[in-house]
């Protein structure tokens, strides 16, 4: 044995040498080499055990570093109000986030994992952050520019906590108010909805001029990967239920529902995420024909698909019932990344079983995992996994405010302006003896925000971030002399003994997301109605609605002198009082047809008994060269 040590030795070297040449070069590591050629270099190294891996997405509060290493986790998301610590800071987000990571790194391969969450009205979980107007308020803007520059401040506050992806935008076609995520839809008029997709050019970046179409692009550490949603019909539900189902022909689909899709696609959008509701009965989550034939085949759609929120579970009712058959007709239809987003050990085993016994093809796990790195290959992911806090002050900084502020203005609608054209309300004067404010939405940041802020289902109140409440904007608009009085639901005789110049009257609807805000009456939350019978009829007075879709209002329109829609404005009140007072015009037009009663639902302009209380397309303005 011993007269071969020196030589095998040698050989046990030379190996050594080149293996570690080797490990020094990996060719997917390397940035200037071709990115279908870093795709196809990795894809060859990784086991089926790393390729689900990364097809899973799982929340944060199960994320620890462990599990990503052992179970080579693909894709982390926090949840609606999912967070590091209450009013956590920039900082602990990004510490956070860097320990995920450095997990995901120390893997054999170190492909980094991808932190998706809803930033979906600004950067919405998170402290301290600007809260834009929700959609339902930007469409009336019908402001391509404006929408794109809320894009990149959005992309800012993102980063500035580390995270790198955003499940937005939301590019439904609401045709029916009763639905509980009408809020998050630009309008019921899809070519409105496209024009907001601008949108995504300002999360991620304007798209190069010779790129291959479908391709997604992310243009850097400023900029985050978007996500269209939800794929598809989800705002055309029957009777406006949430996650049900659409009734619509073929053509009608593709002619509603599918327009905006065209527009994101071409505009570089990375991830695509599917709806939890079915299409004539079938499953969109398992609907192989339109997210495998259509998104992918006809649209040459080259990013993402990922599931909604335990999307594949819900396949079958109850959900759950059937998992293996979920994880089947998910993975089949087409979807690439699960968000599990908990039992995550449960899907792993499940999809692995099902590649192993040949019931799932390996080249549909191929597809799905080359999708998943070519978005973290363009968006520069390998090369810059870790976060840092070099945008720290973008968060909440004073010019998203200042933008945000603009937005609520241009989101604001005039729908009647005195009892007569004569005599119009408003604008209000600045100076004036003594003022009425009132409402329970008057002095509420919370209800104010609306849904989808800090928390999944929203706040009442003013303790869950930092902001301007309406009262507090007329307050800092109005002439020093002039007394305001805040009341918030005040009886008839407080209003007639005050002797008020006028009243400006704020209500509303509490918040609310998704399935939650499914309303078959719409109406304004009480006290609301007897605020504005108390005090309208009393008074002179404005009233300010704070909703996410258009409401019950008719019977009260008499008494009212002037009436405003402002939507969900989010932290920027000030915005509502710059409009009220002068400073600015009127310039809103309804994306959305205000109805009469809730008997006429759905209704939409185009349709042939068409009877709005406010049309589509209606906006009274203010012309301030006369005052």
């Amino acid at each position: 044995m011993g007269r071969f040590s020196i030589p095998f030795a040698g050989v046990l070297l030379l190996c050594w040498l080149v293996s570690s040449s080797e490990a020094e070069y990996l060719k997917y590591k390397d940035p200037k080499v071709p990115l279908n050629d870093r795709i196809s270099d990795l894809m060859k190294r990784m086991t089926l055990e790393e390729k689900i891996g990364q097809m899973t997405q799982i929340e944060r509060s199960v994320a620890t570093p462990d599990v990503m290493k052992k179970y080579f986790i693909g894709s982390v998301l926090s949840g609606g109000g999912s967070v590091p610590a209450p009013k956590a800071s920039a900082k602990v987000w990004v510490q956070m986030v860097n320990q995920m990571q450095k997990a995901a790194l120390s893997t054999r391969l170190g492909i980094p994992m991808i932190y998706g969450i809803d930033a979906v009205h600004g950067h919405n979980n998170v402290y301290n952050s600007t809260i834009f107007p929700h959609n339902v308020g930007l469409g009336v803007t019908r402001d391509p520019v404006l929408i794109k520059k809320i894009g990149e401040a959005t992309a800012l506050e993102v980063r500035a906590t580390g995270l790198p992806y955003t499940f937005a935008p939301c590019i439904a076609v609401c045709r029916d108010p009763r639905w509980g995520r009408c809020y998050e839809s630009y309008s019921e008029d899809p070519s409105i909805v496209r024009t907001m997709t601008e949108i995504i050019p300002g999360l991620q970046g304007d798209i190069p001029g010779n790129s291959i179409k479908g391709v997604p692009f992310v243009a850097g550490k400023n900029k985050v990967a978007a996500c269209a949603k939800h794929y598809l019909g989800d705002g055309g539900t029957n009777k406006g239920i949430n996650e049900n189902n659409t009734l619509i022909s073929y053509s009608g689909l593709l002619r509603i529902h599918m327009p905006a899709y065209y527009d994101s696609i071409i505009k570089g959008v990375s991830t695509i995420m599917i709806s939890y509701s079915s299409w004539n009965g079938k499953k969109m989550h398992a609907n192989r024909k339109l997210i495998t034939g259509y998104l992918k085949n006809k649209l040459q759609f080259k990013g993402f698909v990922i599931s909604d929120w335990q999307g594949i579970d819900r396949i079958t009712s109850p959900p759950h019932a059937n998992y293996s058959y979920s994880v089947q007709a998910g993975v089949s239809a087409g979807i690439d990344m699960i968000m599990v987003p908990f039992n995550y050990t449960e899907f792993i085993d499940e999809l692995t079983h099902q590649v192993k016994k040949n019931i799932i093809p390996m080249s549909r796990i191929d597809d799905a995992v080359t999708r998943i790195l070519r978005v973290k290959f363009i968006m520069g992911l390998f090369e810059n996994p870790l976060a840092d806090l070099s945008l720290a002050n973008q968060l909440g900084s004073k010019e998203h405010r200042e933008l945000a502020r603009e937005a609520v203005r241009k989101s604001l609608v005039l729908l009647k302006n005195g009892k007569s054209i004569k005599k119009p309300l408003l604008p209000l004067p600045k100076k004036s003896a003594k003022i009425l404010v009132a409402g329970s939405h008057a002095d509420n940041l919370g209800y104010q925000c609306g849904g989808w802020t800090i928390t999944w289902q929203g706040l009442g109140g003013n303790n869950l971030t930092s902001g301007t409440t309406i009262l507090e904007a007329v307050k800092q608009t109005v002439d020093p002399a002039t007394e305001v009085v805040y009341n918030e639901n005040p009886d008839v005789n407080f209003v007639k003994s005050n002797k008020f110049s006028y009243a400006i009257v704020v209500v509303g609807e509490h918040t609310y997301a998704e399935t939650f805000g499914d309303s078959l009456n719409l109406t304004i939350a009480e006290p609301g109605p007897s605020t504005i019978t108390n005090v309208c009829g009393a008074v002179k007075c404005v009233v300010v609605l704070i909703t996410g879709r258009p409401v019950v209002i008719q019977p009260y329109l008499p008494k009212i002198d002037a009436l405003v829609a402002a939507w969900l404005p989010g932290t920027e009140g000030q915005g509502v009082a710059d409009v009220l007072f002068g400073n600015y015009e009127f310039t809103g037009k309804l994306a959305r047809t205000w109805f009469k009663t809730v008997d006429q639902l759905p209704m939409n302009v185009g349709d042939r008994h068409y009877d709005p209380l406010f049309p589509f397309g209606f906006g009274l303005t203010t012309n301030l060269t006369k005052y």
